[in-house]
């Protein structure tokens, strides 16, 4: 590879770096063929996207970028795969339900909305991030809650005094 073709690459990864809200450094060394065919094709299905970088590239794309990536530069030995999406709890998801079948993908580091997670021993804690549209629909169906009490407390004492008129009126 070329300095010219390194300086590209450089500057590409650092706008997807810019751009990017979650992404996850993971470790995909050891899987055949077979078993990467499939974990991009579950990637590409929770819409994901799954590259593999250098670690030096990657480094100096992090330097450049308005980013503050943290202790993530200290993760960027050996194999390197990035998984960019839009879902913070997305690729973990994945990684995790791919590892019922194969010890690999390992996390090594994750970069979710300005916050960090290092290690393998977060993909739990990852897995359990709850992503905007979740919450969403949490604070909503709260929010209906006590409504529909009030609602079917109204129809039902609707009811109760009908037939109480209803009785009072015959006598």
């Amino acid at each position: 590879m070329t300095k010219e073709e390194k300086s590209q690459v450089i500057e590409k990864l650092t706008a997807e770096l810019s751009d990017a809200k979650t992404l996850y450094l993971t470790d995909t060394a050891g899987l055949n063929a077979q078993d990467t065919s499939a974990l991009r094709r579950a990637c590409f299905k929770a819409n994901i996207r799954l590259s593999v970088v250098k670690n030096t590239l990657l480094s100096k794309a992090m330097d450049a970028s308005d980013k503050e990536f943290g202790d993530l530069k200290e993760v960027l030995k050996g194999n390197t795969s990035l998984m960019f999406s839009e879902i913070g709890n997305a690729p973990a998801k994945v990684i995790k339900d791919f590892r019922k079948k194969s010890e690999k993908p390992l996390l090594k580091g994750a970069y979710i909305e300005e916050s960090i997670y290092i290690g393998d021993d977060q993909i739990n804690a990852l897995v359990a991030i709850k992503s905007k549209e979740e919450l969403i629909g949490e604070i909503i169906t709260l929010l209906q809650s006590p409504a529909k009490n009030v609602v079917s407390g109204l129809k039902s004492s609707a009811g109760n005094l009908a037939g109480i008129l209803k009785t009072l009126s015959e006598r």
